[in-house]
């Protein structure tokens, strides 16, 4: 096609495009005026009214809040089928006024043609155009002719293009992902619109976009199961809280909000963690019988007297009998389900049968009135601890902590694990929690139930974050906005606020309670998880919907995974399907195939193969020499190069302070991020865990042997992050399988002090 028909038929997709994003427009009015109209009601009115105000408030605010969402790259594709039919695919569907289909949602029925025709099977498709826009202007189009004997003269004249997912995949990287809606390929396509029901676990190599995949997923899952899954939400679990800032993006831009992500480290709500235990450590909490354990350690919280105890109240004496203990217990467990909330009927059942004694004693009978009686037994404190030590209410931390803390608690509750496991549980009071002790924390508080008086005291801390975050607000709206003239306060402000209530989101309501439980569940980088944190996680999803994605070969530590099934524990067992990804769309040929050898070569196995589809020059370099010595020369020369992208260093995880510091010293400001997210920077440092699930135009491994050794999953996924170049700095040697054929760096700097 010739520049004059590329720009004529540029102009009619402008035409197109402005159309669509005009309705988008008379839609935002619409339910800004509609929610303008609610909030003029005021609160006044019966209960019910004011709920139907608020739900109706509500609405209008999530359109909103969707519809500016996909403000970007509105319009990407156009099908031209055979029967003369044009049909617009988009973010989301939108119909003009007289109901005419202006564009089909990419999710819908009639846009799978968009993600499934071929040239082999096109259809009803003749051709599929992708249209590429900046802002509301339509920039370029390029066309993919599938069906020559259906096409015509008007068509074979204005065929353009030269493929949007190379286009998408040369772009320099941007610190955050962007979704892959207008360039999603048919085997892609194939997991995104599975079947709801069940556990669907996707083994995709480096670069076969599984992250992408799971996220659009999710997206499909709440347009097809909309009434199913909006009143539960969707959990995505991701490695990192990097990662979830790196993937944040993605649902809003595709016009889903009710999802709410988390780390397994932030699981439980009160508890956040990022540190990491040592393999060893992790292997023994993350093992399924660390469930048997506790639940023992739960039980022995409930104890029957060997014997019977004497009390005295105000000169009369009861006893505390075992089998009076006993039949409390029983009524109690027969009563709750948790420990915690068993208390009471437990104390209530002691209560009657000590107040039966004390009134026997004070020469009453059961035909008496003893209500009276009740308060000064309750308050006697030789009583209290009687009935403690029978049954002690108590913390899922504090009891964790305790039986850490205590070698002979846990050769009580532990017989299974050897002494050498049990040692490595061991650790002192107070130390910090680990990402791997969040799962066992999970457990205890499942089994122990809420603690009334830690619940209050967590309740009380919210509510005073809560109010101090709405004075700020207030006094922000007042500041910006030059209200009151001395009339209204912040405080004034924050009480107005107030009086109508917080209406929190799905996802902060989700977020605050850990008995909710999801709709579907889609879990990032999966092959880390341990049985335990399967377990964790399965409570969170009664009906058994998840998406799983990861990659066994990307697998952490010291010994190499050999199944789903044997990782995933418990959820294993459950109905699991399992798919495939097998095109590496984002890592260079060249890099891949090394990468591969060197996982071949250090951890010999069965793994799936993988294609690359691109390929780019001098995408393999190393440096020879101490990190200390040519590493600042080795970042300074890539970063000149670096242009809009984004690169990193990804150092063995002993030695990653030392590496940043030095380079903080030398190139601090491209550290530095506009924003504040470290991702937006154009440099960052990190480990081969916490690089997991990222991708970058170029990546600086340090000492890649000493990643090797330490864990071949790592190194495999260091070398897989970049999409242009990975150039590697060492001292000593290279890993085994490193190919021998690779560009070489020479370099003249001076000898480490």
């Amino acid at each position: 096609m010739d520049d004059d028909a590329e720009a004529r038929e540029i102009a009619l997709e402008q035409r197109h495009v402005d159309r669509v994003y005009g309705r988008l427009d008379v839609m935002r009015r619409t339910y800004r005026r509609n929610l303008a109209n609610v909030r003029r009601s005021g609160p006044s009115g019966s209960p019910q009214n004011r709920s139907e105000r608020d739900a109706f408030a509500a609405h209008y605010e999530d359109m909103i809040a969707r519809l500016d969402q996909v403000e970007n790259r509105l319009v990407f594709g156009r099908l031209d089928l055979a029967d003369g039919e044009t049909r617009y695919v988009g973010r989301i569907g939108i119909l003009s006024e007289d109901q005419e289909q202006l564009l089909v949602d990419w999710r819908a029925p009639s846009a799978r043609p968009f993600y499934q025709a071929t040239a082999a099977h096109p259809g009803a498709v003749v051709r599929r155009r992708h249209i590429t826009t900046e802002g509301r202007a339509v920039v370029g189009i390029e066309d993919e002719l599938l069906n020559a004997a259906e096409l015509t003269t008007e068509v074979a004249t204005s065929l353009t293009g030269e493929g949007a997912l190379f286009a998408a995949l040369s772009a320099a990287r941007e610190g955050r992902m962007g979704d892959i809606v207008a360039t999603i390929q048919a085997e892609q396509d194939a997991i995104i619109r599975d079947d709801v029901e069940g556990i669907l676990v996707v083994q995709g190599g480096p670069g076969t976009g599984k992250t992408a995949v799971a996220l659009h997923r999710a997206a499909y899952l709440l347009y097809a199961h909309r009434e199913r899954l909006q009143r539960s939400g969707v959990l995505i679990v991701g490695p990192t809280r990097v990662f979830l800032d790196y993937i944040d993006q993605v649902l809003p831009s595709l016009g889903e909000n009710d999802v709410v992500s988390t780390t397994i480290g932030d699981l439980l709500p009160g508890t956040s963690t990022r540190l990491r235990d040592e393999e060893a450590v992790a292997q023994v909490k993350g093992d399924l019988e660390m469930a048997n354990v506790v639940e023992r350690a739960v039980k022995a919280l409930q104890r029957v007297p060997e014997g019977p105890r004497e009390i005295t109240i105000e000169g009369v004496r009861v006893v505390v009998a075992p089998d009076a203990v006993a039949r409390a217990m029983s009524r109690a467990r027969r009563a709750a389900s948790t420990h915690n909330e068993g208390r009471t009927p437990f104390v209530l059942a002691m209560l009657e049968d000590l107040v039966r004694q004390y009134a026997r004693g004070r020469g009453l009978d059961d035909e008496d009135d003893t209500s009276y009686l009740y308060e000064d037994v309750r308050s006697n404190r030789e009583v209290r601890i009687a009935l403690n030590l029978c049954w002690m209410p108590t913390t899922a931390h504090g009891l964790l902590e305790k039986l850490y803390a205590r070698p002979e608690l846990l050769a009580r509750h532990a017989p299974k694990f050897t002494q050498a496991e049990r040692d490595l549980l061991l650790r002192e009071p107070g130390s910090p929690w680990t990402i791997s002790d969040v799962p066992i924390l999970d457990e205890l508080a499942e089994l122990l139930g809420p603690h009334e008086e830690a619940e209050s005291r967590r309740h009380r801390l919210v509510e005073q974050a809560n109010a101090r975050e709405q004075l700020e607000f207030a006094q922000a709206a007042i500041d910006a906005q030059d209200l009151g003239g001395g009339m209204v306060n912040a405080s004034m402000l924050a009480a107005r606020f107030a009086q109508h209530g917080p209406r929190l989101t799905l996802a902060e309501k989700a977020a605050n309670d850990r008995t909710w439980t999801f709709g579907h569940i889609v879990v990032d980088e999966a092959q880390e998880l341990s049985p335990m944190a399967w377990r964790a996680l399965l409570r969170r999803c009664p009906l058994r919907s998840m998406t799983v994605v990861g990659d066994l070969a990307q697998r952490s530590g010291s010994q190499p995974a050999t199944s789903w099934r044997s990782l995933m524990g418990k959820a294993g067992r459950e109905h699991v399907r399992q798919a495939a990804l097998t095109v590496s769309y984002r890592t260079p040929a060249t890099v891949l195939a090394a990468a591969t050898s060197v996982l071949m070569a250090n951890a010999p196995g069965d793994y799936l193969p993988l294609t690359a589809v691109r390929d780019v020059p001098r995408s393999l370099i190393t440096t020879r020499g101490h990190w200390r010595d040519v590493l600042v020369d080795v970042v300074t020369s890539e970063l000149r190069g670096l242009g809009r992208g984004k690169m990193a260093v990804i150092a063995p995880t002993d030695q990653l302070a030392g590496v940043r510091a030095e380079l903080a010293e030398s190139v601090g400001e491209a550290l530095v991020s506009p924003d504040g997210h470290p991702l937006r920077a154009p440099l960052v440092v990190l480990d081969a865990p916490g690089a997991k699930g990222l991708e970058f135009d170029v990546v600086i491994v340090v000492e890649p042997a000493h990643i090797a050794a330490a864990s071949v999953g790592d190194i495999y996924v260091a070398m897989t992050r970049p999409t242009r170049r990975l150039h590697a700095v060492y001292r000593d040697e290279l890993p085994d399988g490193w190919p021998a054929d690779h560009d070489v760096v020479s370099h003249h700097a001076g000898p480490r002090a």
